[in-house]
């Protein structure tokens, strides 16, 4: 992180409350100007101290608000948007999908179309991801493959990707895009992801339920290392131009659900008890990626292994819970 970069920078966050935004803020918050926006703030269970709220400019709103969002970006003289808030969970998009395209596709396109209808904005990171790819038989997969969502959440990733890129290709707005694979780490309160639930079961000595077969193969990567790739895609994209471009963040180690467990048993020396549901709709078998054109074009690569990120993790969560 270059901290002469981010000194007052004015930084817009939009879900800073959430899992990521609230890692991402809290790197941020002490050289760069970070104005929050999130629809829930201040939140019981966040990864925020106290503290931490005077050095955030606290917005409550919806990015579906075109309005606020324009209003945001002129009032605070916003340099640069870290784009994160959405709908994240597959199983609430599945229930409520007009809510998932509320908020993941007509919130990025309010956050483009503003930025551009203003002209002061000089970098917008737009958060994709690896599930807007949609199904694919060739693996890992690189930028280049087509964007072919078919579910609720995946397609309204797949829609905001390709309208980020609209906004790049038609009207020249110094936007790019990211595409994660499965983050995990402290802070995340979404206990229908796999890890911080099978922490959560460890803890606490339940069996942890879990809804497909045991089998989906995904790639698991640390939220530092994600939060390092924001940061230095932001402050590489006008020195490198690389405007209107996609970046893969992936530790390129994938495996399945079983063996991940199998990794958090090792690590935190117990015996996480489980059962297979088998009940898992409208999830890929397979899907991980190649981050080799992030390592390649600006020098990111992941700072903490598998056993590394699930040590800090494991030990995050009993400091929660068991506190």
């Amino acid at each position: 992180m270059n901290k002469n970069y981010w000194t007052k920078r004015n930084v817009l966050i939009t879900g800073y409350e959430g899992f990521l935004g609230s890692n991402l803020a809290k790197v941020l918050m002490d050289c760069a100007n970070v104005i929050g926006l999130d629809i829930l703030v201040r939140r019981k269970n966040t990864l925020f101290e106290k503290e931490d709220y005077n050095k955030i400019t606290v917005i409550k709103g919806d990015v579906a608000d075109f309005k606020l969002i324009k209003n945001v970006l002129k009032k605070y003289k916003i340099d640069t948007v870290f784009h994160l808030a959405a709908e994240a969970i597959v199983g609430r998009s599945l229930e409520n999908p007009l809510n998932t395209f509320q908020s993941n596709v007509e919130g990025t396109w309010n956050v483009l179309e503003a930025s551009r209808e203003l002209g002061t904005v000089r970098s917008v990171i737009i958060a994709s991801s690896d599930k807007a790819y949609g199904s694919h038989k060739e693996l890992p997969y690189k930028e280049s493959a087509p964007l072919k969502g078919e579910h609720p959440y995946d397609v309204s990733k797949s829609c905001a990707d390709l309208i980020a890129h609209t906004y790049f290709k038609t009207y020249g707005l110094p936007v790019v895009i990211t595409r994660c694979g499965n983050i995990y780490g402290p802070g995340d309160f979404n206990f229908s992801r796999i890890v911080p639930d099978a922490v959560r079961c460890l803890c606490l000595g339940k069996t942890l339920l879990i809804r497909s077969d045991g089998k989906f193969v995904r790639d698991y990567i640390y939220v530092g290392d994600i939060v390092d790739g924001y940061i230095l895609l932001a402050e590489n994209m006008q020195k490198m131009k690389i405007w209107g471009e996609a970046f893969n963040f992936s530790n390129e180690n994938p495996m399945s659900v079983t063996e991940l467990l199998e990794r958090i048993n090792i690590i935190s020396s117990q015996k996480l008890r489980y059962k297979i549901l088998n009940q898992a709709e409208y999830e890929i078998k397979e899907q991980y990626l190649c981050s080799r054109k992030a390592r390649e074009i600006f020098g990111w690569k992941p700072s903490y292994d598998l056993a590394k990120g699930l040590a800090i993790t494991i030990d995050w969560y009993k400091d929660y819970f068991l506190k």
